[in-house]
């Protein structure tokens, strides 16, 4: 048994560490609470140019623009990971980098002479893909809070360029997925080539109805009218040149800020989750440590008493 003095050391170093701990989380919520704030806030306008990706694809003629093009057969592959620079966020990092190599083993599997290339955001899953020898040709800077569009552009640009000069056939999105501060889950997602969808019905299906909006309300798919089209003004090529960047720039944005969310949340409830356990272990030492302080006390009690019998 650990004398009283053991435990009093043992007691200072979990309440200092709890303290650390703690000033973590509050940290952690502030950049929870803004990164939260601006996935939310941005979610609806990328899933409505999500939407408008796929009824292009699906009503002009492909060879409009390059990057419409729908190549038939995929041997060159990019996939954009995004993980975080710091640790201590809970399984965040592990899960999103575990669901990259199942990923890469299931395309592997499938295209024996196919290529990947790995463009990563975050210094974590940069080191775990540097460590799996993986093929890593970019290594962008993570913003952590008050990410803008601009801090993408580079990637988009990168990822624009390769595409349409034919270096790539597919560019998949590695990321986690906010969905609320106790859930997220890591999600791959085809960027490009985009999604061709012919059907009515298919046009109107969502893939994100559980997701919420900013007011916390069931995000809901809204109708297209039958026979719907579009009319380009003044030319579809000019229109399409200046629009699908933008279209690519927006998705790579509310990937980044999917993960910013995620990460924060994570880490906060990482941290809430140390604090509780180190407090709970704060409390079982300081109960043994009284224990053993009475049992002490008790003891001298009864040799005190023992000797004045002795003596009398």
């Amino acid at each position: 048994m650990p004398s009283s003095k053991e435990l009093r050391r043992r007691i200072k170093s979990i309440r200092s560490t709890s303290q650390i701990t703690k000033a973590m989380e509050l940290v952690a919520a502030t950049k929870m609470r803004r990164t939260q704030a601006q996935a939310l806030k941005t979610r609806t306008y990328s899933s409505m140019a999500w939407d408008l990706i796929n009824d292009l694809a699906g009503k002009v003629d492909l060879k409009t623009h390059r990057l419409l093009r729908q190549p038939t057969e995929i041997q060159r592959q990019a996939v954009v990971l995004f993980s975080s620079n710091r640790g201590l966020a809970g399984s965040f990092n592990a899960s999103v980098i575990s669901k990259a190599r199942v990923y890469l083993s299931r395309f592997n599997q499938r295209h024996p002479q196919g290529a990947t290339e790995l463009i990563v955001v975050g210094k974590k899953g940069a080191d775990a893909m540097l460590k799996a020898g993986e093929n890593i040709v970019a290594d962008f800077k993570k913003v952590d809070v008050n990410l803008q569009v601009m801090d993408v552009l580079p990637m988009s640009r990168l990822i624009i360029e390769k595409f349409q000069a034919g270096d790539y056939d597919r560019v998949v999105l590695v990321y986690t997925d906010f969905i609320s501060t106790l859930l997220q889950k890591p999600r791959a997602k085809q960027l490009l080539p985009f999604p061709q969808i012919h059907s009515l019905a298919e046009l109107e299906a969502r893939d994100d109805a559980s997701r919420t909006t900013v007011t916390g309300e069931p995000e809901m798919a809204k109708p297209k009218p039958a026979g719907f089209g579009f009319k380009f003004e003044p030319s579809p090529d000019r229109v399409l040149e200046s629009l699908l960047p933008r279209l690519v720039e927006m998705q790579l944005y509310q990937a980044a800020l999917e993960s910013n969310a995620s990460e924060h949340s994570a880490r906060m409830v990482a941290m809430k989750n140390a604090s509780d356990a180190a407090s709970d272990i704060i409390s079982d030492l300081t109960l043994e440590y009284n224990q053993l302080r009475q049992t002490s006390i008790t003891q001298e009690i009864a040799e005190i008493s023992a000797g004045r019998l002795a003596v009398a």
